[in-house]
C-alpha cells in the first residue's frame, strides 16, 4: 500500500482535485436531493409563487451543477489515472531493463507480458476506486451530518451509523470474503496468458506433433477457472451491493421515523420532514462503491505484490556508483584480454567456463571454436556483460570489464547472435535499432555488404516490408543478413559474430564474408564458427574443449 501511495505522489495534486470534484458532485446531488424536497413541501403551503423563486433557481443550479461537476470529475479523475498508469508502466520498465537478459529467464513471457499490461492494468481501480472514494465518502459523510444534525443531534448519530455500516463493516466484510478469489483471479489470469502465448508461439510445432487438443484442454481448463473466480468476485459485489441498498433504504426510515415525533413536538417544522430521509438518500450516493472499493483494493495489492516481485529482484550485473568515464583512441580499436576465467550460470551447476585464458590484440581476428555447450556463446554473453564472471578478469582497452558502465561497455561492441530477435516493424526499422541516425545512404551500403539490397529491392514495399513477429515471414538466412547488415550499421570498434553465416548457402555465404573480410578491417574481432572455411579470416583460433 505505502509504495503503491509513494508512487501516487507525483500526481497528488490531481488526485486532490479529483477527491474534491467528487465530494463537490455528490454534494451538488444532496443538495439538490435536499432543495427538491424542501420545494415540493413549501409548495403545498403557499398561495404566493414569488415565495419560491429561491428554491427553484436552487433546484436549477444543483441540477445544472451536478451534471457540469460529474464530467469534470470523470475527466479529471481518468485523466489522472492514465497518467498514473503511464508512469507505472515506464517505471516498471525501467526497473526490469536492468534484469534483462539474466534476471528474466526464469519467468514465462506470458507471465512478464501479464505483469506489465494487465497486472499494471488492474491498478487503474486502485487510484480510481480505491483511494479517491473512501476520501470523498469522508466529505460527503460531513456535510450530511452537518444538515441532519443542524435539526437534531441523533438524526446525525443515525445517520452515521448507517454510513459506517455501509461504508466501513460492509466493505471490510467484503474484502475479507474477497481475499482469497481475488489473489486466485491474479494468478489464474497469468496462467492463462503465459499458456496462450506458448500456444501461439509454438502452434506450427503443437500442429506437427498433434498435440494441439492437449494444449486447448489446457487453456479451456484455465479459462474455466478464471470464469469460477470471476464469478465469485461478482457474488461478492451482488450482495455487497444489495446490502448497500437495503442499509440506504434503512437509514432514510430510521431518519423519518426519527423525525415524525420531534414534528409532532413542534422541535422541527414540518415542511422539513420530507428533506431529512431523502438528504440521508443521497449521502450514500458516496458511501455505496466502498464496499467495491475495498474488493478492488485486494485485487490491486495481489496485482502489485507481482509487480514488486519481479523489480525487487537483485540485477545479475550491477554497475558500481562511480565510474571513470571510458576513454579508448579513435584511431585504434580496443584489445580484450581474458585471464583465469571462471563462470556458472549458477552456484549448483559445473562451471561453463573454467580457466579461459586469451588475448586479441587491437584490430585482431579471433575465433572461438568448441563442441555444443562449451561456452562460445556465454563468453559472448560475458563480453556484454549480460552476466559478471565470477573468478577471473576481461579487459577491455585495459579496462576490466566490471569497472566500465554497461551501457557504455555495449556501444563498443557490434554483435551478430547465433538467434536473432528481429521486431514486428519494417526492415527499415529493425535497421535503424542499431543507429537511428543512418542515413539511407547508409542503410542500402550497409545492406550491400550483407548481400541484402537486392532481395529487398525485389520486395513490393522495399525496405518499408513489414518481416512479421520475430521476423518469421523472412527466412532463416535472410533474418541472418538483417543481423549481419545491423552490425554493420552499428560501425562499432568490436565485432562479434556467433554463427553469422550458419544459414547460408555456401555461395551467398562467401560472399558476405568477403564483404566482411572488408569491414573486419580496423576492427577488433571474435569469430565463433563451426564451419572451417570461416578460420581462413582469422589470426588465431582458440578451442573451448575441455
Amino acid at each position: 500500500m505505502l509504495r503503491l501511495l509513494k508512487l501516487m505522489l507525483p500526481f497528488r495534486w490531481w488526485i486532490l482535485a479529483g477527491v474534491l470534484l467528487s465530494f463537490a458532485t455528490t454534494g451538488a446531488s444532496v443538495g439538490l436531493m435536499a432543495v427538491s424536497a424542501y420545494l415540493i413541501s413549501k409548495a403545498a403551503l403557499v398561495t404566493d409563487m414569488a415565495d419560491l423563486n429561491v428554491l427553484i433557481t436552487g433546484v436549477r443550479f444543483f441540477a445544472i451543477s451536478r451534471a457540469a461537476l460529474r464530467y469534470a470529475e470523470r475527466y479529471v479523475t481518468h485523466l489522472a489515472t492514465f497518467r498514473i498508469l503511464t508512469r507505472l508502466r515506464v517505471w516498471f520498465y525501467r526497473a526490469i531493463e536492468p534484469l534483462a537478459p539474466a534476471g528474466l529467464m526464469q519467468y514465462r513471457s506470458g507471465d512478464l507480458l501479464t505483469r506489465i499490461v494487465a497486472d499494471i492494468e488492474t491498478l487503474e481501480n486502485f487510484y480510481l476506486r480505491v483511494v479517491i472514494p473512501p476520501l470523498a465518502a469522508m466529505l460527503v459523510t460531513i456535510l450530511g451530518c452537518a444538515i441532519l444534525g443542524r435539526f437534531d443531534v441523533w438524526l446525525a448519530v443515525a445517520l452515521l451509523a448507517f454510513i459506517v455500516l455501509t461504508g466501513v463493516i460492509l466493505p471490510l466484510a467484503s474484502r475479507w470474503l474477497s481475499r482469497q478469489p481475488a489473489t486466485e483471479l491474479i494468478a489464474t489470469r497469468a496462467a492463462l496468458n503465459a499458456s496462450l502465448v506458448d500456444e501461439v508461439q509454438g502452434i506450427a510445432d503443437l500442429l506437427a506433433y498433434g498435440q494441439q487438443d492437449a494444449y486447448q484442454a489446457r487453456a479451456l481448463s484455465l479459462s474455466r477457472q478464471l470464469n469460477r473466480v470471476q464469478e465469485r468476485l461478482a457474488a461478492i459485489r451482488g450482495l455487497g451491493n444489495g446490502l448497500a441498498a437495503l442499509f440506504t433504504s434503512l437509514a432514510a426510515l430510521t431518519v423519518l421515523f426519527m423525525a415524525i415525533p420531534l414534528v409532532t413536538a413542534g422541535k422541527i417544522d414540518g415542511v422539513f420532514l420530507a428533506l431529512l430521509p431523502l438528504t440521508a438518500i443521497a449521502c450514500f450516493e458516496a458511501v455505496q462503491p466502498l464496499s467495491h472499493a475495498f474488493q478492488m483494493l485486494e485485487s490491486s495489492q495481489a496485482a502489485a505484490s507481482r509487480i514488486f516481485e519481479l523489480i525487487d529482484s537483485e540485477p545479475a550485473v550491477i554497475d558500481p556508483v562511480t565510474l571513470a568515464p571510458l576513454t579508448l583512441s579513435p584511431d585504434q580499436p580496443p584489445a580484450i584480454e581474458v585471464r583465469d576465467l571462471r563462470f556458472c550460470y549458477s552456484p549448483d551447476e559445473p562451471p561453463v567456463l573454467d580457466g579461459v585464458s586469451f588475448s586479441v590484440p587491437a584490430g585482431g581476428r579471433v575465433a572461438l571454436v568448441g563442441a555444443n555447450g562449451s561456452g562460445k556463446s556465454t563468453m559472448v554473453n560475458l563480453l556484454l556483460r549480460f552476466w559478471d564472471t565470477d573468478e577471473g578478469s576481461i579487459r577491455i582497452g585495459g579496462r576490466e570489464l566490471h569497472t566500465i558502465r554497461a551501457d557504455d561497455l555495449r556501444d563498443l561492441l557490434g554483435v551478430v547472435p547465433q538467434h536473432t530477435h528481429l521486431f514486428n516493424a519494417s526492415i527499415r526499422d529493425n535497421l535503424y535499432l542499431a543507429n537511428p541516425e543512418a542515413s539511407e545512404a547508409d542503410l542500402v551500403a550497409a545492406c550491400q555488404q550483407a548481400q541484402l539490397h537486392e532481395f529487398i529491392q525485389g520486395l513490393p514495399q522495399g525496405y518499408d516490408t513489414l518481416v512479421g513477429e520475430n521476423g518469421l515471414l523472412l527466412s532463416g538466412g535472410e533474418r541472418q543478413r538483417l543481423a549481419i547488415a545491423r552490425a554493420i550499421l552499428k560501425d562499432a570498434p568490436i565485432l562479434i559474430l556467433d554463427e553469422a553465416t550458419s544459414h547460408l548457402d555456401a555461395l551467398t555465404a562467401a560472399r558476405v564474408w568477403q564483404a566482411l573480410d572488408r569491414f573486419m578491417a580496423g576492427r577488433t574481432t571474435i569469430i565463433i564458427s563451426h564451419q572451417r572455411a570461416n578460420l581462413a579470416y582469422v589470426d588465431q583460433t582458440i578451442s573451448l574443449d575441455r
